[in-house]
């Protein structure tokens, strides 16, 4: 079980393990894996807990409707997974900004914070607007072949190369 504690799992081995909850999420739940219908649904949450059952009644939300499912549990879980990963490993710190960032940009909090805060703002619209995250369309969609996945994974590959080498260009790297 030696592992469990390393730093980094072998891609492959990632891949298949991936592969295989894939398989018994078909297999057990007759759904793919997801992660961004998780996130409408915990917006959905949050504005039911303030406005009241009203929001059920919403179009987007009789799709996605605002209720603690598998997904969200799923979702919920990958934090706790890698801070038991980055605990068995030894690796766990607390870092507010991290080394690379830092070399790049500098030590400022505050930009980190609102560099990843409009980040996650901009993943969650495009995985909206795409009909599914990279999680849905990457994995689940292209094991299904669907040719809108494989498109949005393309597009997903092309759009992170082009921005590492206008992010690398602009800082020099």
């Amino acid at each position: 079980m030696s592992w469990l504690t390393m730093a980094r799992w072998p891609a492959i081995a990632v891949g298949i393990a991936i592969g295989l909850l894939e398989c018994l999420t078909f297999l057990l739940l007759d759904k793919p894996i997801g992660c961004s219908s998780a996130f409408a649904r915990t917006s959905g949450l949050i504005e039911k807990a303030i406005r009241g059952n009203s929001v059920v009644e919403k179009p987007y939300y009789r799709l996605f409707p605002p209720v603690i499912d598998w997904e969200w549990v799923f979702v919920a879980g990958i934090p706790f997974g890698a801070f038991l990963s980055a605990l068995s490993s030894g690796n766990f710190r607390i870092e507010w900004v991290p080394s690379l960032w830092a070399a790049i940009f500098g030590t400022g909090v505050f930009r980190r914070l609102a560099a990843a805060l409009a980040g996650g703002f901009f993943v969650g619209l495009g995985s909206r607007w795409a009909g599914g995250c990279t999680s849905g369309h990457g994995i689940s969609g292209c094991l299904q072949l669907a040719l809108s996945s494989w498109l949005a994974s393309a597009a997903f590959f092309a759009g992170g190369i082009l921005s590492a080498i206008l992010l690398f260009s602009l800082t020099g790297g």
